[in-house]
């Protein structure tokens, strides 16, 4: 079998895809260093778009230049905002489930 046709390179790289995205979601710590990284970098385009790059990004002249740029930044924030919702929805569940749990652990014998 010959590994360097067009589809087996997608499927692998599709794999990869969909595992590495599996690691990001599933793991607290990697999902808030992605939520930094992705935080940095909308703030790093905003700033780099609003100041230096403001000649080159002139949609009077560079339409798509402009679009793609503003695009590629919303796209860093709007992914982080939805990583964070996911991460708030995660640890009020955890939070639920733990309390359950000492619920279960205390007993009839707990005072409300």
């Amino acid at each position: 079998m010959n590994d360097n046709l067009p589809e087996n390179r997608n499927l692998r790289t599709t794999s990869f895809v969909v595992h590495a995205t599996r690691g990001l979601i599933r793991d607290q710590t990697a999902r808030r260093k992605m939520m930094l990284v992705l935080i940095l970098l909308a703030l790093a385009l905003l700033l780099c778009g609003s100041t230096f790059l403001r000649s080159a990004l002139d949609p009077h002249e560079h339409i798509g230049r402009f679009i793609s740029f503003w695009v590629v930044c919303g796209w860093f924030a709007f992914t982080a905002m939805l990583l964070a919702i996911f991460d708030l929805l995660i640890v009020k569940l955890e939070s639920r489930r733990a309390e359950r749990q000492l619920g279960e652990k205390l007993g009839p014998n707990r005072e409300d």
